[in-house]
């Protein structure tokens, strides 16, 4: 039984539910949703995990079982680490000035460039959480300095941006939101339109999937109100958008999105824009790897693989690398002629940023369901190496 199906279960019969009354609610037919109970079909992609949530109503994250036991030495250090930092982001809101002395300036720019430059582009969740609480900590110290206020500011927008994502990923609920709080709050005193319409994406990007409508129609406002110096803008909020447009599964709605993201990237020199740093990566190959997530969410199955032939992926960060092989290997997964292709690309997502490919529940979905193929058809032990590895149990 995978995680889904398990807490399904576990949820359902707390709610006093019957399967065929939860079935109803889903959307979906009884024996379908049977089937996921027992752990013998997948959940693959978000409108069916959020119909099934909504259904139960709960939370997506509470019907994933997130966060996830640790299955290598580095979860385990980032789930130990991540007390600090939700309480740095609830108990202290900018303009508080925490009352223990900063490092000197220089340091706290060195942690935030690295933070920017090569933990999250590498996806080093570990490194993130014992790393964030400090530099939120200091960065609302230097904020109060008139002499470092708008650079504290600046980093303060993205170091909670990346606590939030970071909270978003590892499923700690609520914690996204207080995060998205937290950045509001420190565009607000910068006084930035551009950083005041950054965050205005975040919130839409990081809103629960529990509210998709209220995902797209803010999303469509950043697209139409961004300023215009800041292109980058306007395109994640397209991508998000197409995104919350095909989790409801209205792909016409979803691929105009998508084009007007790529309309934007036309528009900007590089391949991936450096702005604002690991915060978006906007681009026309991020929109290129946007298309191939969406192609999945929309039931494009093995057909996603041509958006791989044109993506110059070496331009972009490893975080987003591995975010296009897990979805590239959940779609060759779907369909058995092309599943050693699949596992193939979700090991070298694994190999990329294995953090990020353990914590993600459709690529665990999908390689729970595999193990559950293999076991029929004698499959491999690259596959079994996978399961383990993401501490995914064989079904029984």
């Amino acid at each position: 039984m995978t995680d889904v199906g398990r807490r399904l279960r576990e949820i359902r019969s707390w709610r006093g539910l019957t399967l065929r009354e939860a079935a109803g609610l889903a959307g979906i037919s009884y024996s379908y949703l049977g089937q996921i109970e027992r752990g013998e079909k997948p959940v693959d992609n978000r409108r069916m995990l959020e119909g099934i949530a909504t259904a139960l109503r709960v939370s997506p994250v509470e019907l994933t079982g997130k966060p996830y036991a640790p299955a290598i030495a580095a979860e385990a250090e980032t789930l130990a680490s991540f007390t600090a930092l939700g309480d740095m982001l609830t108990g202290w809101w900018v303009g508080e000035v925490p009352d223990t002395p900063p490092r000197p300036w220089e340091a706290v720019h060195a942690d935030f460039a690295r933070l920017n430059e090569d933990l999250r582009p590498r996806s080093d969740y570990a490194a993130q959480a014992a790393m964030l609480p400090e530099l939120v900590r200091e960065l609302l110290v230097y904020a109060a300095d008139a002499d470092h206020r708008e650079q504290a500011l600046t980093g303060l927008v993205q170091v909670y941006h990346a606590s939030g994502a970071l909270a978003a990923r590892l499923g700690f609920a609520g914690l996204p939101t207080v995060a998205v709080e937290r950045m509001h709050a420190a565009a607000a005193q910068l006084g930035d339109p551009v950083w005041v319409a950054a965050t205005a994406w975040a919130r839409a990007h990081l809103l629960s999937g529990t509210d998709r409508r209220r995902q797209y129609a803010l999303a469509v406002q950043v697209a139409d109100t961004a300023p215009r110096e800041r292109p980058e803008t306007r395109g994640m909020a397209n991508l998000t958008a197409a995104l919350a447009a095909a989790a409801q599964g209205d792909a016409d709605t979803a691929k105009t999105h998508l084009a007007e993201a790529a309309a934007v990237a036309e528009t900007i020199e590089p391949d991936v824009s450096p702005w604002p740093p690991s915060m978006m990566a906007f681009g026309r190959t991020n929109v290129a790897i946007w298309k191939t997530s969406i192609g999945v969410e929309l039931g494009d199955g093995a057909a996603v693989e041509q958006h791989a032939k044109d993506i110059k992926l070496e331009s972009i960060t490893v975080s987003r690398q591995a975010g296009f092989w897990v979805d590239l290997g959940r779609g060759l997964l779907s369909e058995r002629r092309t599943r050693e292709r699949g596992l193939a690309a979700l090991l070298r997502a694994e190999r990329l940023a294995p953090q990020q490919v353990h914590t993600n529940v459709f690529a665990r979905e999908a390689v729970g369901d595999q193990l559950r193929s293999a076991r029929r058809d004698a499959g491999g032990r690259e596959l079994r190496g996978l399961a383990w590895r993401m501490g995914v149990a064989p079904a029984g």
